[in-house]
């Protein structure tokens, strides 16, 4: 199993446990533990970058903002109170750090066009000989989903973002509302849009492919 995979899942069982585990760690950080911090980390590093990477569709840019993320985290630690899960915190810095990367890029004009070679890592293509019904079967997945990939990227980033943290990320609407604090009406209405962006570039590409 992959490092990140691990670490992803390893979020998943902290944050599935009691938060007075959650509360212990936290504590340990508080207090100036090292060790502590490390492991709060190591937890959630694969979710992070992940999602950072989903939203901002650059693997070096999302492990900038990770380093970010995590500084910030060690930052404010003594001022979260457990109002919400420490995942759900960690994720809100996470939209709000991809949010102001792309403030930052379209003010200096960085904004680029990002081709479908950029979203198939070799990793995938590695998977391809393992993956069931063949290997014309496996890169026609995969070139689907690279389709998919870019045309997220093509869509507003406050659209992006809902629809990562409900299809990707699989929250619910009063997660997601946690996570952006929305109103969890504002939330769902906001998702209805952002299926809708992203089947109409879904089928302006194929239109396009013709």
């Amino acid at each position: 199993m992959a490092t990140g995979e691990m670490a992803l899942q390893s979020a998943e069982t902290l944050a599935g446990t009691p938060r007075l585990a959650e509360a212990g760690l936290l504590e340990q950080c508080r207090c100036g533990d090292a060790q502590a911090f490390a492991q709060l980390v190591t937890l959630y590093q694969g979710m992070v970058f992940s999602l950072g990477s989903r939203l901002l569709g650059d693997s070096e840019e999302a492990r900038d903002l990770a380093q970010d993320v995590f500084l910030q985290v060690y930052r404010q630690l003594q001022h979260f109170r457990g109002q919400s899960s420490l995942k759900t915190w960690i994720y809100r810095i996470v939209v709000n750090q991809a949010h102001n990367r792309r403030r930052f890029w379209k003010r200096r004009r960085r904004d680029r066009s990002v081709s479908i070679e950029d979203l198939q890592p070799a990793e995938s293509l590695r998977l391809v000989a393992s993956e069931g019904g063949g290997p014309y079967h496996s890169l026609e997945r995969l070139e689907r989903q690279a389709r998919v990939q870019l045309a997220l990227l093509q869509i507003s980033l406050k659209h992006r973002t809902v629809l990562l943290l409900r299809e990707m990320e699989e929250m619910s609407c009063e997660q997601i509302a946690a996570v952006l604090e929305l109103p969890e009406g504002t939330v769902k209405s906001r998702l209805a849009r952002a299926r809708e962006a992203l089947r109409q570039r879904l089928v302006r590409a194929a239109g396009e492919s013709q």
